[in-house]
């Protein structure tokens, strides 16, 4: 048989989710993409012998602001 079904109840959560998640966001801020992420791990010991694991997560962004309006922002 094809692969499992999502159900109504989880269809309709999703949506609901999605909705949500666009009321709550603020469509005339800043926009982010980003650009670049990169991710490097070390194994490293602690001074007691224990093993750790060191990651430096770096993420690159751009944030586009808007322009503002030149016609609304002139002052009288």
């Amino acid at each position: 048989m094809s692969a499992e079904r999502k159900g109504i109840m989880r269809s309709l959560g999703e949506f609901v989710g999605h909705v949500a998640r666009a009321v709550a966001s603020d469509p005339t801020g800043p926009r982010r993409t980003v650009v670049r992420e990169e991710t490097v791990e070390r194994p490293a010991t602690t001074a007691d012998g224990r093993s750790v694991i060191l990651r430096r997560t770096v993420i690159e962004e751009v944030e586009v602001r808007p322009e503002p309006d030149p016609v609304n922002d002139q002052r009288s």
